[in-house]
């Protein structure tokens, strides 16, 4: 009877093939030391034994191929003693060769890498520590990347050809989009804000989530609309409409990060919501991605749709979704910056890298139309959906911060890993999000995730694409132009024909004011430009910056009203009272925000109160500012 539990490791080599090992084990394994077997089980692992004293151990270490070596490597410099056949199988895209076995997984004959493994596949502790003396640790594990993206991309396919009467396999090209998320997402943010403070932002209670006019009004500012376009259904079976992702991610996003509150079912700004539209984009962005790595607000998952059970059963098996985007974020940092990684690498990464990412501890209990046939706990189905919140979480949240930018083609048929999987013979696709195929860290993805301490845009690409006349005309050449490019075009200057813009600097306010700056706007047009911009165009550009900086945003201010110009009056001279406030009028005073308090108190001393807000009045949808009102404190 064994005194040891194997899950808790095993101490010792004695321990392993006394406790751990029959007579039958220990003979398959003897046979390997060449040497003549006794008969009786303590004198065949004495043999084992004996074969691993002192030098003779590193002596069967050398007789090991390299991936054998290798398996024993990732173990001996772990902090667990049990071989990861999961994550070395992602690794290194094979398993070593333990030797010969039946269908199950028993009997057969053992490799020499058997000498160092025990039980469920455990290496003894005192063999651990002798290895370290003299193993070399294993290869780092890194994740592989392109300069640049291809054109197309070979997306396979299964039809019936009626004519042959037989299933045809193939692959055809198709083009892949490209979406560069690090401005857009700075000038979104602002967008968002703003919607909110007029009042049009409206979700549920229980859920957070937005409503469809809400999902349509931010579309309607999103850069270019959302990532894919609504195409009309042939009907509603084979509706192959990705639907929105930044215009539904977006509400939640300012709801997790604490920029917003609910009051009845409309959002309205918090002072950090208002602080954040005074102040650059760049650290809110971060701080959102921080605060929604550790928010339970919203689990990505439930954005998969074809996965049922995840409000019964299958719920109570779920992980912390805190935790898989931790583990996630974490593989992101150990991306190069400004390079294209395709989301299989990412995926194959994550699952070689030393940690616990699963999204379900027990994925039966999920399932595809019917529990009993179509149950995720079946071989091959868990690694699907690990595949799919990974890709959720990038596409819809990441990319919508501007951590990375996404090259994606349509999700119908784009990945057919499921197809297998019982019930899911309808679905175009197993998630919205299955069109993505690769993405790029993004310096503003960097600075988020902490790779670097400071932020700095990427420099923008230089390629002669357009050509920027006197008249303040652009002028695009030839018809090849990026969506990327268009879409600034669009952003800073007015479309007039097909492939002709024209800078205003009506315009070109309205970029700055949306996020953009002037310089910005220079840089793109001078790294497109194919000669030295023209001095109308630089003219235009001084103008605009200079106007930009002549009125300036100094936050948010209340309005106070006085019963009569005397008392106004008398506020604004008092020493108590006026360093905290300015007259707007006859009767009225400005407080700004920061010294509503110090103007509260010091009023108080006077003899006065701010009354509470007499009306909230609506106006088109929009709330005004509350009236404030000054009363005697004899009246209060």
């Amino acid at each position: 009877m064994r005194r040891y539990d194997a899950d808790g490791g095993i101490p010792t080599l004695d321990v392993a093939v006394s406790e751990f090992m029959n007579a039958e084990d220990l003979k398959r394994l003897g046979a390997l030391t060449g040497h003549k077997l006794p008969t009786r089980k303590a004198d065949l692992a004495q043999v084992i034994i004996c074969h691993l004293e002192g030098e003779r151990i590193r002596t069967v270490w050398q007789t090991l191929d390299e991936i054998q070596r290798a398996a024993v490597a990732e173990v001996v410099y772990s902090r667990s003693t049990q071989f990861p056949a999961d994550r070395f199988r992602a690794k290194y895209g094979q398993d070593p060769n333990w030797g010969s076995a039946d269908k199950y997984g028993y009997g057969g004959n053992p490799s020499a890498l058997c000498f160092f493994f025990y039980g469920n596949r455990i290496m003894p502790d005192d063999l651990k520590a002798r290895l370290k003396t003299f193993v070399p640790p294993p290869a780092e594990n890194k994740v592989q990347s392109l300069e640049q993206l291809p054109t197309v991309y070979d997306q396979p396919f299964e039809r019936w050809n009626s004519k042959k009467k037989k299933q045809e396999h193939g692959s055809e090209p198709i083009q892949i989009a490209v979406r560069e998320s690090e401005r857009s997402a700075q000038r979104e943010l602002f967008s968002v804000l703003r919607l909110v403070d007029a009042g049009k932002v409206t979700v549920s209670d229980k859920t957070g989530k937005a409503s469809s006019a809400t999902i349509e009004a931010i579309t309607a500012v999103l850069d270019s609309g959302d990532y894919y376009p609504f195409v009309q259904p042939q009907n509603k079976w084979h509706d192959k409409n990705a639907g929105p992702m930044r215009a539904f991610a977006w509400p939640l996003l300012i709801q997790a990060g604490g920029l917003v509150q609910l009051s009845g079912s409309k959002l309205q700004l918090t002072r950090a919501g208002r602080k954040a539209l005074a102040e650059p984009a760049v650290q809110t962005l971060k701080t959102l991605w921080k605060k929604w790595t550790d928010t339970t607000l919203f689990d990505e998952l439930s954005r998969i749709e074809c996965v049922k059970g995840q409000t019964g059963k299958g719920k109570h098996g779920l992980t912390a979704v805190s935790s898989r985007r931790e583990a996630i974020s974490k593989v992101l940092t150990n991306c190069p910056v400004g390079r294209w990684i395709s989301t299989a690498e990412l995926l194959r990464f994550l699952r070689a890298a030393e940690n616990d990412f699963a999204v379900s501890r027990n994925p039966w209990n999920l399932y595809i139309c019917d529990l009993q046939y179509g149950s995720l706990g079946y071989a091959g189905a868990e690694g699907i959906l690990e595949e799919r919140y990974m890709l959720c979480l990038l596409f819809e949240y990441a990319a919508t911060l501007g951590l990375i930018d996404a090259a994606f083609i349509p999700p119908a048929g784009a990945r057919r890993d499921y197809c297998d999987l019982w019930g899911t013979d309808e679905l175009p696709f197993f998630s919205r999000y299955d069109g993505l195929m690769f993405f790029r860290v993004t310096a503003l993805g960097a600075y988020s995730l902490g790779v670097t301490q400071s932020y700095k845009s990427a420099p923008v690409e230089v390629k002669q694409v357009l050509r920027v006349l006197p008249n303040l005309e652009i002028a695009a050449i030839g018809t090849d132009l990026e969506l990327g490019d268009r879409l600034a075009l669009d952003a800073c200057a007015v479309h007039t024909s097909d492939l002709i813009w024209r800078l205003e600097a009506r315009r070109l306010l309205e970029a700055t004011e949306g996020g953009s700056s002037v310089e910005e706007v220079r840089e793109f047009l001078a790294a497109r430009n194919g000669a030295p911009l023209p001095d109308t165009v630089t003219r235009l550009f001084e103008d605009v910056g200079n106007r930009s900086a002549q009125v300036q945003d100094r936050g948010f201010a209340r309005l106070i009203e006085c019963a009569d110009a005397a008392l106004a009056a008398l506020i604004a001279h008092d020493t108590r009272t006026r360093k905290h406030c300015l007259r707007a009028g006859e009767c009225h005073l400005v407080v700004p925000a920061g010294s509503e308090t110090a103007f509260r108190r010091g009023l108080r001393e006077v003899g006065y109160l701010v009354a509470p807000a007499s009306a909230q009045v609506a106006n088109g949808g929009q709330a005004t500012a509350a009236k404030k009102t000054i009363r005697p404190l004899a009246e209060a």
